[in-house]
């Protein structure tokens, strides 16, 4: 069973990022699918996009402009991408370390 589940940072305030829309796609033919959606937590995390996903290549889209809106700031980023490979039976956790301009991202446990 591969498990996609993920959380996101607010760097500036040292803080989790909550109320983020976060929206999970595996590419078929060449054609992005949805497969999951959800809402970052009061504690940043995502936990429910996915359970048992297919081997593949997926997409983790964050609407991080909103979210920036919403705290008084602006960004240069109004989404932020991960694209990534799903391969074998895991867990995947994928973090986004988020400011206004600047993003990082890693594979977590």
């Amino acid at each position: 069973m591969n498990e996609i589940t993920t959380h996101v940072l607010d760097t500036v305030l040292g803080k989790p990022a909550s109320g983020i829309l976060v929206i999970l796609e595996r590419r078929v033919n060449d054609q992005w699918t949805a497969v999951g959606k959800g809402v970052t937590d009061l504690d940043g995390r995502c936990r429910d996009l996915t359970k048992n996903s297919e081997s593949g290549i997926y997409r983790l889209t964050f609407e991080t402009g909103d979210y920036l809106s919403r705290q008084g700031r602006s960004t240069i980023y109004p989404e932020v991408a991960i694209v990534f490979e799903c391969t074998g039976d895991a867990h995947y956790h994928l973090p986004l370390l988020l400011s206004d301009n600047c993003f990082t991202t890693y594979r977590g446990s």
